[in-house]
């Protein structure tokens, strides 16, 4: 994660650079170590130096660094001609080198040659399995293709060998959700939550699944699970205050003509419009032209 003193930094850089102040390599090797895509900055500056012969031999081996890098950003612009001589350069330079081969292979990604980029991958995983970039190009592939239930299966296969990648159960759950099989992608979000108990986003998109599968013991479940995230937010996620509100209307409603006494349905009321008011105060302050239709939405949920 970038912090503001970094980002500061790199901004300052850049405008350094764009108004000719020098510093292009600093600013590109920046933009690497900060893992960052700039792509349109990153061709422009990387491109200048490598078509200038004193610059690029004034970087020695890390000529080929920037070789990659300004290969990625071309095809992110769909400069194609610019990543080709790039990834030549590397050939020639790297022969057989496995990881010149991902290069090829997103080339042809970025030319749209599906079917041949499957196969370079594919060539890949065969000489070294454990290969975690080539494992999501592939499920990359599969989604840009519209075959999700391939990229599901790709991932699953994935996380079979890589079990810790939260991005990955990320993105299984919302593949999962795309295909409205909601009881998976809360399965994936419980993973998430179990490794990462304190990130109030998983606690949320929880919740959201388990109130969309309805069901009384799964929206007082997901009441939970709103109340959490507000609880690791500081009662400043609207979207989990409206969930709080949403969820007791949808008690009150399942809950008719059940023992009176039960806990769950009679905090109801009091959790609404302890979230309801939050809600209003919210909009108050920073949406004030809002706040009378969130207010009737509000009155229009019934308890």
């Amino acid at each position: 994660m970038v912090t503001k003193t970094e980002e500061t930094q790199l901004n300052q850089l850049e405008i350094q650079v764009d108004n000719g102040g020098g510093g292009a390599w600093e600013y590109l090797c920046l933009v690497r170590n900060l893992k960052i895509r700039r792509s349109e900055k990153v061709l422009k500056h990387g491109s200048s130096i490598l078509n200038d012969p004193r610059k690029r031999s004034a970087l020695g081996p890390d000529e080929w660094t920037l070789n990659e890098q300004v290969a990625i950003a071309a095809m992110d612009c769909q400069c194609l001609g610019v990543a080709q001589n790039c990834v030549k350069a590397l050939q020639k330079k790297f022969p057989g080198s496995k990881r010149v081969g991902r290069l090829e292979a997103l080339l042809l990604e970025a030319k749209g040659l599906w079917g041949e980029a499957e196969e370079a991958y594919s060539s890949l995983l065969e000489d070294n399995p454990l290969d975690q970039a080539i494992h999501k190009r592939r499920v990359a592939i599969s989604k840009a293709l519209g075959k999700p239930s391939i990229a599901i299966e790709l991932l699953n296969k994935y996380l079979e060998l890589f079990m810790a990648d939260h991005d990955a159960w990320r993105e299984l759950a919302e593949l999962y959700l795309s295909l409205q099989m909601y009881k998976q992608a809360a399965f994936c979000y419980e993973e998430l939550i179990l490794s990462q108990p304190t990130v109030p986003l998983y606690h949320l998109a929880y919740a959201d699944v388990l109130y969309t599968i309805g069901g009384v013991e799964n929206v007082i479940s997901a009441r939970k699970y709103y109340a959490a995230t507000i609880d690791l937010t500081g009662g400043k996620n609207t979207r989990a205050l409206l969930g709080i509100c949403l969820c007791a209307s949808a008690i009150a409603q399942l809950s008719k003509g059940r023992n009176k006494e039960d806990k769950d349905a009679t905090a109801a009321p009091e959790l609404h419009s302890l979230a309801a008011a939050a809600v209003e105060k919210e909009y108050k302050q920073k949406a004030p032209d809002k706040l009378q239709l969130i207010s009737s939405a509000l009155r229009s949920l019934k308890i």
